[in-house]
């Protein structure tokens, strides 16, 4: 995902999905707006990293297993943090839509574009 997106700098947390092309299209005229389909502009590998990862978060989210513990005791204490409440949040979302009935497909979309702006929140910490 680094690698695709490159200067996460020159990207804020909310313009990073309009990148990867996961913001909803609009047609507006006048008074009226009307949104549809997400544009799928920008980075098409990215995007599609991003939809695959968002899938694993409607998974029940349990407490990380030994082999993911590991991987975080290489990471900052303050990442360690943000990923495990990221975690939680991105599953608790998913519920979210699942308890309104939200197509899955659309669900999906959503905590992807919700993911990016997360992994951009990653990635400029000091």
């Amino acid at each position: 995902m680094a690698v695709e997106i490159g200067d996460w700098t020159r990207f804020t947390g909310s313009t990073v999905g309009a990148f990867v092309g996961l913001v909803p299209s609009e047609s507006s005229s006048g008074q009226s707006r009307s949104q549809g389909s997400i544009t799928k502009t920008g980075n098409t590998h990215a995007r599609r990293l991003l939809v695959e990862a968002a899938w694993h978060h409607a998974k029940p989210y349990r407490t990380p297993g030994k082999v993911i513990r590991d991987r975080w005791d290489r990471a900052p204490a303050e990442a360690r943090v943000r990923g495990h409440e990221g975690n939680r949040r991105l599953n608790q979302r998913w519920q979210t839509f699942q308890a309104r009935k939200q197509k899955p497909t659309i669900a999906n979309v959503a905590v992807a574009r919700e993911l990016a702006g997360w992994a951009w929140s990653l990635a400029i910490m000091e």
